[in-house]
């Protein structure tokens, strides 16, 4: 690509995410974007193809990298020893939301769009994503510890998805509502005390 298409490129990117973050991707504008790119329609097209695959454009990649972090955390935890895994659950769930923040605060716009604003496109139920790898983990934990012989308690479903969905709630509250960086890591950590009490209460762990 010459330095004048990745100049137009740059130019189409930085429009779109203006747009996005100023209206929301169902109300943004092709034709403001363009505009303010300095560019044809057709020029648009040629780059981006679609409204949608801009803004994927925009966020696809730190989402992804949230989510494979996530995950990796989640199955490195399941690879502990079986009675290991109570007593690492808290610095290795610490450890991944503190790198967590510090992502987010590296990619703030990119999330800002994820979590605010992007209604009408496939990232839409991020929150729930994270959720559901939350769920499934949460669901082998308790398994390996009845295993183990422990008299853990089971919470009904429809619970344990509004503790799990609150929690990424709350821990994302720190994007919707711009919170300095420092002032989000230590919400966070007290998020974690917060529900690590109140699952252990719950569950009899």
């Amino acid at each position: 690509m010459s330095g004048e298409e990745t100049g137009t490129r740059k130019a189409i990117l930085n429009a779109g995410k203006m747009e996005f973050l100023g209206k929301g991707f169902r109300a943004a504008s092709l034709r403001s974007i363009v505009k303010a790119a300095g560019v044809t329609t057709g020029a648009f097209y040629g780059y981006f193809g679609s409204k949608e695959k801009l803004f994927r454009a925009l966020v696809n990649e730190p989402a992804e990298a949230l989510l494979d972090k996530y995950r990796e955390a989640q199955d490195r935890f399941a690879a502990l020893p079986r009675e290991e895994q109570l007593g690492q659950m808290s610095k290795i769930s610490g450890d991944c939301m503190s790198w967590m923040v510090e992502y987010v605060y590296e990619h703030f716009d990119a999330f800002k769009l994820i979590l605010c604003r992007s209604e009408g496109t496939e990232y839409e139920n991020y929150i729930n994503t994270m959720v559901g790898i939350e769920t499934e983990a949460t669901h082998r934990f308790v398994e390996v510890q009845r295993g183990l012989g422990s008299r853990i308690k089971s919470v009904d479903g429809a619970l344990e998805h509004i503790l799990i969905s609150g929690e990424f709630s709350a821990i994302f509250e720190m994007v919707v509502h711009d919170m300095p960086k420092q002032q989000a890591a230590g919400y966070v950590k007290d998020l974690q005390a917060f529900y690590s009490a109140g699952w252990k209460q719950i569950m009899g762990f």
